[in-house]
Protein backbone atom coordinates (compact mmCIF):
# COMPACT_ATOMS: atom_id res chain seq x y z
CA UNK A 1 0.00 0.00 0.00
CA UNK A 2 1.63 3.49 -1.08
CA UNK A 3 2.32 5.80 1.88
CA UNK A 4 0.65 8.07 0.35
CA UNK A 5 -3.07 5.67 1.20
CA UNK A 6 -1.57 4.79 4.58
CA UNK A 7 -1.25 8.77 4.75
CA UNK A 8 -4.61 9.66 3.92
CA UNK A 9 -5.94 6.63 6.42
CA UNK A 10 -4.54 8.09 9.45
CA UNK A 11 -5.17 11.70 8.50
CA UNK A 12 -9.06 10.87 8.10
CA UNK A 13 -9.19 9.11 11.13
CA UNK A 14 -7.76 11.85 12.86
CA UNK A 15 -9.92 13.93 11.64
CA UNK A 16 -13.22 11.93 12.29
CA UNK A 17 -12.05 11.37 16.18
CA UNK A 18 -11.41 15.39 16.39
CA UNK A 19 -14.91 16.04 14.85
CA UNK A 20 -16.08 14.18 17.60
CA UNK A 21 -14.06 15.45 20.25
CA UNK A 22 -14.85 19.17 18.85
CA UNK A 23 -11.18 19.29 18.65
CA UNK A 24 -10.25 20.03 14.89
CA UNK A 25 -8.62 23.93 15.26
CA UNK A 26 -6.66 22.61 18.39
CA UNK A 27 -5.33 19.19 16.27
CA UNK A 28 -4.85 21.47 13.83
CA UNK A 29 -2.74 23.66 15.67
CA UNK A 30 -0.93 21.44 16.90
CA UNK A 31 -0.24 19.66 13.78
CA UNK A 32 1.17 22.37 12.48
CA UNK A 33 3.82 23.10 15.16
CA UNK A 34 4.83 19.21 14.32
CA UNK A 35 4.83 19.80 10.85
CA UNK A 36 7.36 22.84 11.66
CA UNK A 37 9.65 20.12 13.82
CA UNK A 38 9.73 17.70 10.94
CA UNK A 39 10.90 20.15 8.51
CA UNK A 40 13.23 22.27 10.34
CA UNK A 41 15.08 19.04 12.41
CA UNK A 42 16.16 16.69 10.40
CA UNK A 43 17.65 14.59 12.31
CA UNK A 44 14.00 14.00 14.25
CA UNK A 45 13.00 11.49 11.38
CA UNK A 46 16.50 10.34 11.46
CA UNK A 47 16.53 9.58 14.93
CA UNK A 48 12.92 7.74 14.65
CA UNK A 49 14.23 5.77 12.17
CA UNK A 50 17.15 4.23 14.13
CA UNK A 51 17.00 0.70 14.49
CA UNK A 52 19.44 0.64 17.64
CA UNK A 53 17.00 2.89 19.21
CA UNK A 54 14.25 1.44 21.53
CA UNK A 55 10.61 1.93 20.72
CA UNK A 56 10.33 2.89 24.34
CA UNK A 57 13.24 5.76 24.03
CA UNK A 58 10.99 7.03 20.49
CA UNK A 59 7.82 7.15 22.51
CA UNK A 60 9.80 8.82 25.58
CA UNK A 61 11.19 11.25 23.22
CA UNK A 62 8.24 12.31 21.18
CA UNK A 63 5.72 12.56 25.03
CA UNK A 64 8.68 15.09 26.12
CA UNK A 65 8.59 16.74 23.44
CA UNK A 66 5.31 17.51 22.44
CA UNK A 67 3.93 17.89 26.10
CA UNK A 68 1.35 19.87 26.48
CA UNK A 69 -0.53 18.65 23.10
CA UNK A 70 -3.75 16.77 23.75
CA UNK A 71 -4.05 13.03 24.20
CA UNK A 72 -5.81 12.59 21.13
CA UNK A 73 -2.33 14.09 19.02
CA UNK A 74 0.01 12.30 20.95
CA UNK A 75 -1.88 8.87 21.00
CA UNK A 76 -1.73 9.37 17.09
CA UNK A 77 1.91 9.74 16.86
CA UNK A 78 2.14 7.20 19.19
CA UNK A 79 0.31 4.79 17.44
CA UNK A 80 2.35 5.60 14.56
CA UNK A 81 5.74 4.87 16.30
CA UNK A 82 4.19 1.56 17.07
CA UNK A 83 3.47 0.50 13.65
CA UNK A 84 6.93 1.97 12.56
CA UNK A 85 4.78 4.53 10.40
CA UNK A 86 7.20 7.43 11.55
CA UNK A 87 7.76 8.37 7.61
CA UNK A 88 3.93 9.27 6.98
CA UNK A 89 3.70 11.88 9.81
CA UNK A 90 4.51 14.60 7.61
CA UNK A 91 1.72 13.03 4.53
CA UNK A 92 -0.50 12.56 7.47
CA UNK A 93 -0.25 16.40 8.71
CA UNK A 94 -0.54 17.50 4.97
CA UNK A 95 -3.39 15.71 4.63
CA UNK A 96 -5.37 16.40 7.97
CA UNK A 97 -4.78 20.21 7.20
CA UNK A 98 -6.02 19.99 3.60
CA UNK A 99 -9.58 17.54 5.19
CA UNK A 100 -9.70 20.64 7.56
CA UNK A 101 -9.30 23.41 5.67
CA UNK A 102 -11.86 22.13 2.76
CA UNK A 103 -14.38 21.40 5.85
CA UNK A 104 -14.51 25.14 6.31
CA UNK A 105 -14.34 26.29 3.09
CA UNK A 106 -10.16 27.08 2.83
CA UNK A 107 -7.49 26.53 0.59
CA UNK A 108 -4.09 27.52 0.91
CA UNK A 109 -2.32 29.47 -1.31
CA UNK A 110 1.45 30.47 -1.79
CA UNK A 111 1.71 33.58 -3.55
CA UNK A 112 4.85 34.64 -5.23
CA UNK A 113 5.43 38.08 -5.66
CA UNK A 114 8.95 40.22 -5.78
CA UNK A 115 8.59 42.30 -2.19
CA UNK A 116 6.36 41.60 0.79
CA UNK A 117 2.70 41.94 0.22
CA UNK A 118 0.36 43.84 2.70
CA UNK A 119 -2.28 42.44 4.52
CA UNK A 120 -4.78 44.99 2.42
CA UNK A 121 -2.96 43.00 -0.89
CA UNK A 122 -3.76 40.04 0.78
CA UNK A 123 -7.11 40.31 1.57
CA UNK A 124 -8.03 41.01 -2.03
CA UNK A 125 -5.68 38.50 -3.49
CA UNK A 126 -7.95 35.78 -1.49
CA UNK A 127 -11.27 37.43 -2.03
CA UNK A 128 -10.49 37.34 -6.05
CA UNK A 129 -9.08 33.87 -5.89
CA UNK A 130 -11.67 32.20 -3.55
CA UNK A 131 -14.62 32.78 -5.46
CA UNK A 132 -12.64 31.47 -8.51
CA UNK A 133 -12.02 27.93 -6.64
CA UNK A 134 -15.42 27.69 -4.75
CA UNK A 135 -13.94 28.59 -1.88
CA UNK A 136 -15.04 30.77 1.37
CA UNK A 137 -11.66 32.33 1.76
CA UNK A 138 -7.76 31.45 1.36
CA UNK A 139 -4.86 31.49 3.48
CA UNK A 140 -2.43 33.40 2.04
CA UNK A 141 1.56 32.63 2.44
CA UNK A 142 3.62 35.32 0.82
CA UNK A 143 6.94 34.18 -0.86
CA UNK A 144 9.46 36.59 -2.27
CA UNK A 145 10.98 35.67 -5.38
CA UNK A 146 12.84 38.25 -7.11
CA UNK A 147 12.74 35.96 -10.42
CA UNK A 148 9.55 36.79 -11.50
CA UNK A 149 10.35 40.20 -12.50
CA UNK A 150 6.68 41.83 -11.37
CA UNK A 151 3.24 40.95 -11.26
CA UNK A 152 2.57 37.54 -8.77
CA UNK A 153 2.33 34.00 -9.33
CA UNK A 154 -0.69 32.11 -7.07
CA UNK A 155 -0.41 28.38 -6.43
CA UNK A 156 -3.69 26.81 -5.32
CA UNK A 157 -3.05 22.96 -4.82
CA UNK A 158 -2.15 22.22 -7.99
CA UNK A 159 -3.20 25.54 -10.30
CA UNK A 160 -1.07 28.16 -10.92
CA UNK A 161 -1.89 31.62 -12.09
CA UNK A 162 0.79 33.33 -13.20
CA UNK A 163 0.40 36.75 -13.87
CA UNK A 164 3.87 37.65 -13.30
CA UNK A 165 6.09 39.40 -15.75
CA UNK A 166 8.69 36.61 -16.28
CA UNK A 167 5.69 34.10 -17.09
CA UNK A 168 4.39 36.53 -19.89
CA UNK A 169 7.75 36.66 -20.93
CA UNK A 170 7.89 32.68 -21.61
CA UNK A 171 4.53 32.72 -23.12
CA UNK A 172 5.17 35.08 -25.42
CA UNK A 173 8.65 33.44 -26.52
CA UNK A 174 7.04 30.12 -26.97
CA UNK A 175 4.63 32.22 -29.24
CA UNK A 176 7.58 33.64 -31.11
CA UNK A 177 9.44 29.80 -31.73
CA UNK A 178 6.10 28.12 -32.61
CA UNK A 179 5.49 30.38 -35.17
CA UNK A 180 2.36 31.23 -33.58
CA UNK A 181 2.02 34.98 -33.93
CA UNK A 182 -1.61 35.83 -33.79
Amino acid sequence: MSESVVSRRYANALFQLGKEKNQLDQIEEELRAIREVWATNKEMMTFLKHPRVSLDKKKQIIATGFAGYSSTVLNTLMLLLDRHREDIIPFMIDHFIVKVNDAKGIAEAKVYSVRELSEDEKLQISQVFAKKIGKNTLKVTNIIDRSILGGIKIRIGNRIYDGSISGKLERIERKLVSGNNR
